[in-house]
Order: structure tokens, then sequence, then C-alpha cells
């Protein structure tokens, strides 16, 4: 699954086209390496990405398949790191 729509239906991100803004402006890294929007997502990656005066570090225990719902998106990733941002 791509990474810019991964994010957004795991209500990480609110809407695709944030997501897939931020790897263009090169906020978004898989396993420490740039993501771009078309980046294929697998289980096990760790995703970086500094959005909403946050740095988050995830990683992803397991890639959905089709839509989740907002109660059921936490089950497919697991938080290794949130710090706000200093402006």
């Amino acid at each position: 699954m791509r990474v810019d729509k991964l994010l957004n239906k795991l209500c990480l991100i609110k809407t695709r086209s944030i997501a897939k803004n931020a790897c263009d402006k090169k906020l978004v890294k898989i396993n420490d390496k740039i993501a771009k929007a078309s980046s294929t997502i697998v289980d096990n990656d760790i995703i970086e990405y500094k959005l909403y005066g946050y740095y988050n570090k995830i990683k992803i225990t397991k890639v959905p398949s089709g839509n989740v719902s907002k109660v059921k998106a936490p089950e497919f990733y697991k938080i290794l790191e949130r710090d706000k941002l200093e402006l």
C-alpha cells in the first residue's frame, strides 16, 4: 500500500492530499530514507513524519487490506516515539 494512502487510512493524517504534500516536502521517512508518496509499505516498516507540530515514529505491525475504522486503526501500528516539535 502507498504510504500516503496508509497514513490516511490509519487516521494518522487527516487526508491523503495532506499526506502526499508532507511526502513532497520530505517530511516523511520510511526506514530512515526520505519517502515519496508512492512508496510501498510492508509489515514491520518504521515510518517517521513531522506534521501538526509533532515528530512521530511508528512501526507498522500489519498493512490493512481494505478500509479501517477509527476504532480498529491502532491495531495496525505501534507508536514508538511522539515528541512536540520546537518551533
